[in-house]
């Protein structure tokens, strides 16, 4: 059972903040606030995988720990588009439907 007044001295703070102690921790929010909206903003205007040259294929596909992309150029990404093309299952086409949209001949 708590004691008498007990639970008033446990519920109050030691001291109030100042004014000033205020306007710092509202502007320490403001100025972390727009620093993360910058960050977002700059991070989605660029375009960190840009569109293969002509000839390659960069399809992202699934492999033994994650998602790995592929990055074929010329004989290479032919010969690739052909392996992918006797296969079956996801991985096989999401090659050939970036090969077929690259316009690599196989």
């Amino acid at each position: 059972m708590p004691l008498e007044g007990h639970y008033e001295r446990q519920t109050t703070p030691l001291r109030k903040l100042s004014p000033r102690e205020i306007k710092v921790a509202v502007g320490i929010v403001a100025v972390t606030l727009v620093t993360i909206v910058v960050m977002v903003a700059l991070s989605g205007a660029s375009n960190s995988n840009p569109a293969p040259a002509q000839g390659c294929i960069n399809p992202t596909v699934a492999g033994i720990v994650g998602a790995e992309t592929l990055h074929r150029c010329g004989q290479e990404a032919v010969n690739t588009c052909s392996q992918a093309a006797e296969y079956t299952g996801a991985r096989a086409e999401t090659i050939v439907a970036d090969c077929e949209q690259q316009g690599v001949k196989f």
